[in-house]
């Protein structure tokens, strides 16, 4: 099988904790120069370390904000014009939770913003790289919630759906290219975002928190959370050449907890 990445770069949004990261780790050990984007110049110092520790290579970290997209553009497109990419990695942190009847109106353009219009600009900042290298890889990552709403998720389960539909009309249109476009669900993963939930039911229920982690555990068929490698691992076969005939489709590393096909 042909995973070897060799002489690509990847860019990966959200790439200095959790599955970003866990991403970026990968995608480094199959050989790419990876580039990852976050807020917190401490944890891109460490990330950048890690990479470097994985593989010595082209690596860079990008200090910028999804909430300000105007910076976001000027600080990744004045670095692709030096090093284009070949693969990119959406990825972005949940909103909060809730209902979704209490939601205000800020809350979801601000999700719409920082995942569905950030994620397509940053896809036209990349398709020139990937159309002159005659290798393109678009991966997103969203939420099983795609596939069934999640309780208490209100925003996320909405915005998340127009990500996927997004995907897929994007996917279409860039076949005849050869650059493919694909989603990974993650399901329970051991991230800074899933324990902010935990804490959150802790809270609104007055549960213990392993109490709270075990009745989470008991929907997944498995019956633990996934480690952030675990969906890193799908992320980085979807980027890989052995995944070049795989476009326009959505994989859940959920443990078997989505019910829907």
């Amino acid at each position: 099988m042909q995973l070897d990445l060799t002489g690509r770069h990847a860019l990966i949004g959200g790439g200095s904790q959790g599955i970003g990261r866990a991403a970026a780790l990968e995608l480094a050990a199959l050989g790419a120069d990876v580039s990852v984007i976050g807020r917190d110049p401490a944890r891109l110092d460490a990330t950048l370390a890690a990479l470097n520790g994985v593989r010595a290579g082209n690596h860079h970290a990008l200090l910028a904000d999804y909430a300000d997209r105007a910076s976001l553009e000027r600080i990744v497109g004045d670095w692709l014009a030096q090093s284009p990419a070949q693969i990119l990695i959406n990825n972005t942190g949940g909103p909060p939770p809730g209902p979704i009847e209490l939601a205000s109106e800020a809350a979801f353009l601000d999700t719409f913003g920082q995942h569905l219009l950030c994620n397509q600009l940053l896809t036209r900042l990349c398709l020139p790289g990937m159309r002159a290298a005659g290798y393109g890889r678009i991966v997103n990552v969203i939420s099983t919630s795609v596939k069934e709403p999640i309780k208490g998720l209100g925003v996320s389960n909405t915005v998340r759906g127009a990500v996927a539909s997004w995907a897929k009309t994007l996917a279409t249109e860039l076949a005849p290219e050869g650059i493919t476009v694909n989603n990974v669900l993650p399901g329970f993963t051991r991230t800074a975002r899933l324990q902010g939930l935990i804490d959150g039911k802790v809270k609104s229920s007055g549960q213990g928190e392993d109490d709270v982690a075990k009745g989470m555990m008991s929907v997944v068929p498995m019956g633990r959370f996934a480690d952030a490698s675990e969906v890193a691992n799908a992320i980085a076969f979807l980027a890989s050449p052995a995944a070049s005939y795989i476009t326009g489709v959505s994989i859940a590393v959920d443990g078997g907890r989505t019910l829907a096909l």
